[in-house]
C-alpha cells in the first residue's frame, strides 16, 4: 500500500509498487508465500493472476502456482478468464516484469483453471477453510475482497507493505471499518528503498 493507505490507484494502478521494490524484498516475499497453504482471492484479482502466473518466469511463480487457490465470488461461480477482463493491475504488472516467461505447465495452468470456488457466505467459508490442516490462508486482494475480510474481524495477521509514495487518491482497505480495531505490531521490516513491511495481529 501507499503511505496514505491506499492498495492501488483508482483505476486499479499498481505501477508505483515496482519501482521500490528491491531483490532483498521479491525474497521476502517468497519467504512469506511459501509458507502459505492456501492462496485466498477474489473474482478479479483471480482473473489477473491466472493470466499472468501459470507462463511466468518470476522467481514468485512458483510458490504462486504450486500453492492451492480459492477464489471467493459473491455468486459462487466464475467465470472463463479472456483477455477483456485485463485489468490496470494486471497490465502494469506485465509492463513491470522483466523475467519473462515460459511455455507453461498444463498441470499448472489445470490448478489455476479449476480453483476452489466459495464466497456465497463469506464469514463460514472463511472459518471452514480455517479449519482444515495447514499453513496459513494468504489473502491477496482485491481491495474490495479485503475489505469485507477486515470488516467481518476475518484477518489474523496484518502484513503491511509500505511503499514510500503518496497517491493521493485510490482504493483503501479499511474504509468498510464501522469500529475502532486495534492492533499490535509484531514485526518491522526496512529495506533499502524505503518499503517497509509492518506485521500487525488484533490486539
Amino acid at each position: 500500500m501507499s503511505i496514505d493507505g491506499f492498495v492501488c490507484g483508482p483505476n486499479g494502478e499498481i505501477d508505483w509498487i515496482f519501482r521500490t521494490s528491491s531483490e532483498d524484498s521479491t525474497q521476502w516475499l517468497i519467504d512469506l508465500l511459501w509458507q502459505t497453504s492456501l492462496h485466498a482471492m477474489g473474482r478479479r484479482t483471480y482473473h489477473d493472476m491466472v493470466a499472468f502466473w501459470p507462463t511466468s518466469a518470476s522467481p514468485l511463480a512458483p510458490p504462486m502456482n504450486k500453492i492451492p487457490k480459492a477464489v471467493f465470488s459473491r455468486s459462487g461461480a466464475i467465470s472463463a478468464p479472456s483477455l477483456e477482463m485485463a485489468t490496470a493491475a494486471l497490465k502494469d504488472a506485465t509492463q513491470a516484469d522483466k523475467s519473462g516467461q515460459t511455455s507453461g505447465d498444463q498441470a499448472v495452468l489445470e490448478s489455476w483453471l479449476h480453483p476452489t470456488v466459495v464466497g456465497t457466505d463469506l464469514v463460514a467459508d472463511i472459518q471452514r477453510l480455517k479449519a482444515e490442516d495447514g499453513k496459513p490462508i494468504l489473502a491477496h486482494g482485491g481491495a474490495s475482497f479485503v475489505s469485507s475480510l477486515i470488516a467481518a474481524n476475518l484477518v489474523d495477521l496484518f502484513h503491511l507493505i509500505v511503499h514510500p509514495v503518496v497517491l493521493g487518491r485510490g482504493l483503501p482497505i479499511f474504509a468498510r471499518l464501522e469500529n475502532l480495531v486495534f492492533l499490535k505490531l509484531e514485526d518491522l521490516k526496512q529495506f533499502d528503498t524505503g518499503m517497509v513491511v509492518k506485521t500487525y495481529r488484533p490486539a
